[in-house]
């Protein structure tokens, strides 16, 4: 039997990240109770990302231009990469606005049940960015969980090959568990500051 055009609409609400079936049938009567008006604009707004935006080459944000307008950006810091897990990281360092360096964002991070392995993120990527630029640092600002730390010790691994490269990673203000979009601007501004060199 064919699904519905609500059901469907429905199951594919509800494939979206902290959204269950329950939330997506809300979401799908207040779109469909006026069209015009919430309806008609998501669907003008979503196929202006679909055609619009575009993954950054050189990083791996979305932008509308490639490279990125971080990476084509003369003032940013050249020397100095911020290795993140999701552009969702991003937009929390670039709103709290005192990182000027370029970023690396993986993708995810490595993760044996997801069947997330190194090569499915953006960590040759990284490799090949220092050894075409003049890097001196890289900052591991991935998220204390045990996937990021996991990621973090591989990476870091990756780059002992580097002898002039200066490796860090956030320090304290970070708890165990805690993901780098969800903090706040005090504690990623002050985990920022005192990051340690990784030995």
């Amino acid at each position: 039997m064919e699904q519905s055009p609500i059901d469907k609409l429905i199951n594919d609400i509800s494939k979206l990240p902290g959204l269950g079936r329950r939330s997506a049938q809300r979401i799908a009567l207040f779109l469909l109770k006026n069209k015009d008006k919430n309806l008609s604009p998501l669907i003008e707004s979503l196929n202006l990302s679909y055609n619009k935006i575009i993954e950054c080459s050189e990083c791996g944000n979305i932008d509308m231009v490639n490279p990125c307008n971080i990476c084509a950006n003369p003032k940013r810091d050249k020397a100095t990469i911020c290795v993140i897990e999701d552009v969702s990281d991003l937009w929390t360092l670039e709103k709290v606005g005192f990182y000027r360096g370029l970023y690396n964002v993986l993708g995810g991070s490595l993760s044996a049940i997801q069947g997330i392995g190194t090569d499915e993120l953006k960590i040759e990527n990284l490799l090949n960015r220092i050894e075409t630029n003049n890097v001196k640092e890289i900052i591991l600002a991935l998220s204390t969980t045990m996937e990021g730390q996991t990621t973090s010790f591989v990476i870091a691994d990756k780059l002992e090959k580097f002898k002039d490269l200066n490796v860090t990673r956030l320090a304290q203000g970070i708890p165990m568990g805690g993901e780098v979009h969800y903090l706040d601007e005090n504690t990623l501004n002050t985990a920022f500051q005192s990051r340690k060199k990784i030995t």
